[in-house]
């Protein structure tokens, strides 16, 4: 019976290099390991709804309470972007697994004049004052305001800072210590670009010290 460490396979980057570009692609997308998915809402000035799912999206800080993600080369339109830098204000909407394929489905590039929302079925929700909309259908909602964009010259990618302005959730998920229970919230996850996982947690352990 051969062991795991016979069964792994050294792949260098010349390797990597020369894999087709597709499957490249997959490859890279997959390494870093299960991420954070959500859908990010936004409007136009001429009040246009937008709604796009992102992979790219992370934890920057507590205090303050900043998010960070990454757009893709602008090379092609960006309605996301263009809406972003335009109205400053957008949401980051959790994803459950009752709308993960009509979620996916918005990564499809629709015309500027086509709302993703419209488009795939889900629903723009308007919270009091907040310019841009959330998904009526998640129920952990992330309102968010633009603070800083830098174009990184490695690749062309932007990498955009936003503040959270505000934070929509179901109170049962918060526990006493302020962790917030995503399983519980029924929040999934995804690896690659197109693959989609429910979660099952292990365990929560105490804080390490030496």
């Amino acid at each position: 019976m051969p062991t795991s460490k016979q069964l792994l396979k050294r792949i260098q980057k010349n390797e990597i290099l020369a894999m087709e570009s597709r499957f490249r692609a997959n490859f890279i997308n997959s390494i870093s390991g299960f991420k954070s998915v959500g859908l990010i809402g936004s409007i136009s000035k001429e009040n246009k709804t937008n709604l796009a799912i992102f992979s790219q999206v992370f934890h920057l800080g507590a205090n303050p309470a900043l998010m960070g993600f990454i757009v893709r080369p602008d090379i092609s339109p960006r309605h996301t972007l263009e809406n972003i830098e335009a109205q400053k204000y957008f949401t980051f909407n959790h994803i459950k697994e009752e709308f993960f394929k009509k979620a996916h489905q918005t990564a499809a590039r629709y015309s500027k004049e086509v709302s993703e929302f419209e488009a795939t079925g889900l629903t723009p929700h308007f919270e009091n004052d907040f310019v841009a909309p959330y998904v009526k259908e998640s129920e952990f909602r992330i309102g968010l305001k633009l603070e800083e964009r830098h174009d990184l010259s490695i690749n062309n990618t932007i990498f955009l800072i936003a503040s959270v302005q505000e934070v929509i959730l179901n109170e049962e998920i918060i526990e006493k210590d302020g962790y917030l229970d995503i399983e519980k919230a029924g929040t999934i996850t995804t690896s690659c670009l197109d693959s989609y996982h429910t979660t099952t947690r292990l365990e929560r352990l105490p804080y390490a010290k030496p």
